[in-house]
């Protein structure tokens, strides 16, 4: 290949470099033998001052920064030496997953979402599912048709209904605990009782009297037992409503009769009586007798010193009601918990033929035990009484007395209870903020059931998102059942919940 003689004299150098390093690409195909021989003496040379660098670089340690602030990325290193392994046991030991494991779960169901529901639970006051206008169809929220269709799933204006009842209940407990004393040689004076609705007027102070009474030696031995071994006590009251807004709504006149649980000791040991005694009263001799326990009868019958029985107080009042509003829609409602449970059932009993035209009765029963045999259930369904049975699968009150497989057996055996009514079954298991193993006290405890039932959608759906009732009353009374997680967070709100007030506004819980 020859130069051009037009090349500049200035360029010919540079012509001339390109044309031997041009020279010097030869194909790998076709390696020249000068080629070879000169990248021999290069490549030796190269290759040993690389070694060299490469040596020095392994050698050479890098020291860790020291109060950096600001982490910089690192590239990612495929070296596995001993170093790196050492490195990332030192940061596994460091995070301690074992012991933060737990508290990540926690933080993780406690989303902001949920927390954000937890605080308006905790904050609100009183705030109530909506009160929709009942209207015509008031009868079939009483009870006409065993609340067919209503209760799987809840419908909603019968929850609020169910849970509006229950406050009656807790309103006749915190009378009760407020001023729990009766004196033995006059008439008691009139409760003071706070409703939770003020469209309703309370018109009769009601009393249980135990027909059994504590040895002497029992005031000797604890002479400051006081209220808790009087014979009579307070147990419950009478009320009607009297506001025309709440009659439309509700589309007619109500007379509630609500009635607490157990709280004396006499009361307690009238719960023991368990076995079944007969009925007052004419009865169709080819039916099965009707029964029932003989310490619920004997607190419903049994006249105190100075004051009626419970059978006398309720059919006097309730008589004077309904002349009193003759003309007028009315329904009766009976309403109790645990021992007021089973005397409600009782009392809606004999109210069914207290007059000749007797308004429909419908009774509102919160972790009731059983009161009677098969036939007493057959009575009050011939009586057309409406019981409906709100019940928590773990509430073991709701079991007694009696044994279940003596029923199947032998209807004429002692212990052949059997249940009344509708059956609304709850759970506590189903509640995202008790623990599911909570004890005996919680699973029949008032406010436990009113948050059940409060959010309760249907058996096969979830706790409802929506629920309306605070959580106040519920970590007052039951805190040491609610979930740890729950009760902290609670703590880091810090609400004061005296200062709310809502304290006063519940009911102290039951003894059982």
């Amino acid at each position: 290949m020859q130069i051009s003689s037009t090349v500049p004299a200035q360029n010919l150098d540079l012509f001339q470099a390109r044309r031997a390093s041009f020279k010097c690409q030869q194909s790998t195909l076709k390696p020249a033998s000068t080629l070879t021989h000169s990248l021999k003496s290069v490549g030796t040379e190269l290759t040993k001052k690389h070694l060299a660098n490469l040596e020095k670089l392994l050698q050479k340690q890098v020291p860790e920064p020291i109060n950096q602030t600001v982490s910089q990325p690192t590239p990612r290193v495929s070296d596995k030496g001993p170093v790196a392994t050492n490195r990332r046991k030192n940061l596994l030991e460091d995070l301690n997953l074992a012991r933060i494991w737990s508290e990540a779960r926690a933080a993780e169901e406690m989303s902001p979402r949920r927390l954000n529901r937890l605080q308006r639970l905790l904050s609100k006051t009183e705030e109530y599912s909506p009160r929709n206008h009942l209207g015509s169809r008031w009868r079939e929220y009483h009870g006409s048709n065993d609340w067919d269709g209503l209760l799987d799933p809840l419908d909603e204006n019968l929850r609020r209904e169910v849970v509006r009842y229950g406050e009656f209940v807790q309103a006749a407990y915190h009378a009760f605990h407020s001023n729990p004393a009766m004196s033995a040689g006059k008439p008691p004076s009139p409760q003071q009782v706070s409703l939770p609705d003020r469209s309703y007027r309370v018109t009769k102070s009601l009393y249980g009297t135990s027909s059994v009474g504590l040895p002497k030696w029992v005031d000797d031995v604890a002479p400051d037992l006081g209220w808790m071994t009087q014979q009579s006590s307070w147990i419950g009251y009478v009320a009607v409503c009297e506001d025309r807004r709440e009659i439309q709504r509700m589309g007619r006149r109500d007379i509630v009769i609500a009635l607490r649980g157990t709280s004396t000791c006499l009361e307690w040991a009238e719960n023991m009586r368990a076995q079944l005694v007969e009925m007052p009263g004419d009865h169709d001799p080819t039916e099965i007798q009707p029964k029932v326990e003989c310490g619920f009868l004997s607190l419903y019958q049994t006249c105190g010193a100075n004051v009626p029985s419970l059978a006398e107080s309720v059919v006097e009042e309730v008589k004077r009601l309904i002349e009193l509003y003759k003309g007028e829609d009315l329904s009766i409602t009976v309403t109790g918990h645990s021992l007021g449970a089973a005397l409600a059932v009782l009392v809606g009993d004999e109210l069914s033929t207290c007059a000749p035209q007797v308004p429909p009765i419908a009774v509102f029963s919160f972790g009731g035990p059983r009161v009677g045999n098969k036939g007493f259930a057959n009575q009050i369904n011939a009586k057309n009484v409406k019981v409906l049975r709100i019940v928590n699968n773990q509430d073991l009150i709701t079991r007694v007395p009696g044994i279940p497989m003596v029923e199947e057996l032998n209807d004429n055996m002692p212990l052949a209870y059997a249940h009344v009514g509708t059956e609304l079954r709850v759970d506590t298991k189903m509640s995202p903020y008790l623990k599911p193993n909570a004890d005996v006290a919680c699973c029949h405890d008032l406010e436990a059931y009113l948050h059940l039932v409060d959010g309760f959608m249907a058996s096969n759906c979830p706790f409802r998102a929506n629920a309306k009732r605070s959580l106040v009353k519920l970590l007052n009374e039951q805190g040491s059942n609610v979930k740890r997680l729950y009760t902290s967070k609670a703590q880091a709100l810090s609400l004061n919940f005296e200062r709310q007030g809502l304290a006063a506004s519940g009911c102290l819980p039951s003894p059982s």
